[in-house]
């Protein structure tokens, strides 16, 4: 079946998607916004928790003062957007063809023909210039580990053509923040400590972002895309209530690691309800609460966050 029947066959089964502030921008330039998916902060929270995560635990293990965890916040915050637009406009420059044959993606620039693949490379070259740039704003250390990350950036599209389980690559690629956020702070990096955040935070990228497939498993069969929504079938929900609880699990061994007070751990406690009622009330047959899954997951690396900082302030008092 070609990819304009695909794309037929599907085009009444997807929900239209609502305006956004975007669309009030020229119409030469908007195309541009909506390859970066600026108007859905979802992604870039997701990229910045786990460095959130990782810059407030490494600032209360070396007893740093509360305004330099605020300043790498906000240094991450910016960062994540960055990469998180830049990492958009790769994985739609590799998957313009498929995007096209796939309800949820066909609207996307790229896909829609809206702009070309070498409009959008141009458009690429300075937000990569960018992240590049506040890369090297850090330490040595930090500076050559977090370019060291841009490699799996670039590769990861493909990985949907090659394994089974392209999460394994986006957890690796999207969590590399769990790590780079410590050096930053110490300029080293505790692997005894963050090495655990690290892979609790990969399995969670797993839970997410398995849960946000569903949305394409049938778009997926018939174009022969990898995909693990296919493999897990019914048992979906309880592999994903696993690696959640993996997550978690890790993520408080991180925390007992490097002495973390309670606050730290009631964070994770909220955190841990936030998914199990998601993945209880979730209706994995509907387009529209997967999508929004996402952003509902951003929740999780909230209140982790927000455990994890209320803990470190209370200890500088």
């Amino acid at each position: 079946m070609g990819e304009t029947q695909l794309l037929n066959q599907h085009s009444e089964d997807y929900p239209v998607q609502a305006p956004t502030w975007v669309d009030r921008l020229p119409s030469s330039i908007r195309p541009y916004f909506y390859l970066t998916r600026i108007d859905n902060p979802a992604g870039t929270l997701l990229l910045f928790y786990p460095c959130a995560w990782s810059v407030t635990m490494a600032c209360y293990a070396v007893r740093a003062p509360v305004a330099t965890a605020w300043n790498y916040l906000g240094f991450f915050l910016i960062a994540s957007q960055v990469f998180h637009a830049a990492g958009c406009v790769i994985d739609d420059m590799w998957d313009k063809n498929i995007d096209a044959a796939t309800a949820r993606t066909r609207r996307r620039p790229l896909a829609a023909g809206d702009i070309s693949r070498f409009q959008a490379f141009l458009s690429l070259v300075p937000q990569m210039a960018l992240g590049i740039w506040m890369f090297m704003q850090l330490n040595e250390f930090s500076t050559n580990f977090g370019l060291s990350s841009l490699i799996l950036v670039v590769v990861y599209p493909a990985m949907k053509r090659v394994i089974t389980y392209p999460q394994i690559v986006l957890a690796i690629c999207f969590n590399w923040g769990a790590l780079l956020g410590a050096s930053s702070i110490a300029g080293t990096i505790d692997w005894r400590v963050f090495f655990p955040l690290y892979i609790g935070a990969g399995c969670w990228t797993f839970e997410y972002d398995t849960l946000c497939a569903l949305t394409d498993k049938d778009d997926d069969i018939k174009n022969g895309i990898n995909s693990a929504t296919i493999i897990f079938g019914d048992w979906v929900r309880h592999i994903l209530f696993g690696f959640s609880f993996v997550a978690c699990s890790l993520v408080t061994y991180a925390g007992i690691l490097n002495e973390h007070g309670p606050l730290f751990f009631i964070g994770v406690g909220l955190g841990a309800l936030h998914l199990v009622r998601l993945l209880s009330t979730i209706d994995i047959k509907h387009m529209e609460s997967l999508e929004a899954s996402l952003l509902n997951n951003a929740w999780f690396g909230f209140w982790i966050w927000a455990g994890a900082m209320a803990d470190y302030v209370v200890s500088m008092q």
